[in-house]
């Protein structure tokens, strides 16, 4: 009996160990492994103006967030610019105020009494006038000279031009400004009130802001250094999203598919993050230049872009990283 019983626990034992190998063989085969790097997308931050820094204001390593100001240029001369153009944009207010409001009460009354008073001199010119020549006719030109009578005309033209003057005076000070002198002046306002916001624009870009939560991957200006447009300031390593790039060959191609959750593992850290798949390239790398056997097909790898929700910031670019799919795994 004890004979029995030892060989019924060895044959227990082996169909155990076969069956747990058996276990293993089918989780493994139903497994998909691919090994990649951590990928994130890198921004080059640069100035818009070309113009020396004045303030450097995050390190290397730093995490800044979206709209924090990295870095500042001297303004000195746009703050100079600034106020000329706001001293231009009042003036060509205060004009087209003006122009807008009309002739005023007052300088209508002005413009009547003048004319009141270029008439009563006209008529007083008039009867000067008239009084030498009846004169000079009945004193058959003894009473009075010839030249008083043409000094008395001319002064009677005279008096008579002006009335005419200061009655188009009047006139154009009821009618007001032309409609032409109105649009001028609005113009000549846009133009100054366009020129104020560029220049304001300039002076907010000189203040180089994240465009994103991101870390400083590198420095490459400090204060004092020419800044221009083709000269970065700063490298950003942007957060979020973060993807692994991978390859997988083509007869595993056919295993994953677009959103398939995966977990993704580091050597630095033994608990897996949770990611799908965001991207399968659809053309071949590593493409051989003819294709005619089965060994040279299964040659072709595509890239695989598994995106990772790295809430813990625990992923760096560049990190090896191994990726481990289920065909058991759900689509998100």
């Amino acid at each position: 009996m004890q004979k029995k019983h030892w060989l019924f626990l060895v044959f227990l034992t082996i169909a155990l160990t076969a069956y747990g190998i058996r276990l293993f063989a089918e989780q493994q085969s139903s497994q998909l492994i691919l090994y990649g790097n951590v990928d994130q997308r890198q921004v080059e931050l640069s100035f818009k103006e070309s113009e020396r820094v004045a303030e450097v204001f995050v390190e290397e390593g730093a995490l800044v967030e979206k709209g924090q100001v990295l870095a500042t240029l001297e303004t000195r001369r746009l703050r100079d610019r600034l106020a000329v153009l706001k001293a231009q944009c009042s003036e060509a207010q205060a004009v087209l105020a003006r122009l807008e409001n009309g002739t005023r009460p007052e300088e209508i009354d002005q413009a009547k009494a003048e004319v009141i008073a270029s008439r009563a001199d006209l008529d007083y010119a008039e009867k000067h006038y008239r009084r030498l020549a009846e004169i000079l006719r009945h004193s058959q030109g003894k009473g009075a000279r010839q030249a008083d009578l043409d000094e008395a005309l001319a002064r009677r033209d005279a008096a008579r031009a002006k009335l005419v003057v200061r009655e188009k005076a009047l006139r154009l000070a009821e009618i007001g400004p032309r409609l032409e002198e109105i649009e001028q002046a609005r113009a000549v306002l846009a133009e100054r009130q366009n020129a104020l916001i560029e220049l304001q624009n300039r002076l907010d870009d000189a203040k180089l802001q994240s465009p994103s939560r991101s870390y400083v991957h590198r420095r490459l200006l400090e204060p004092g250094d020419m800044a221009s447009p083709d000269k970065a300031v700063f490298s950003l390593a942007v957060l979020s999203p973060k993807w692994v790039r991978a390859y997988v060959s083509e007869p595993d191609l056919g295993r994953i598919r677009q959103g398939m959750a995966a977990i993704i593992t580091t050597d630095s850290f033994s608990k897996g993050i949770t990611g799908h798949v965001g991207f399968i390239s659809q053309v071949a790398e590593f493409t051989p230049k003819t294709v005619e056997t089965t060994e040279l097909r299964t040659s072709l790898v595509y890239e695989v872009r598994i995106v990772v929700e790295d809430r813990d910031d625990r992923l760096r670019l560049g990190m090896p990283a191994t990726v481990t799919f289920s065909e058991e795994n759900p689509t998100p």
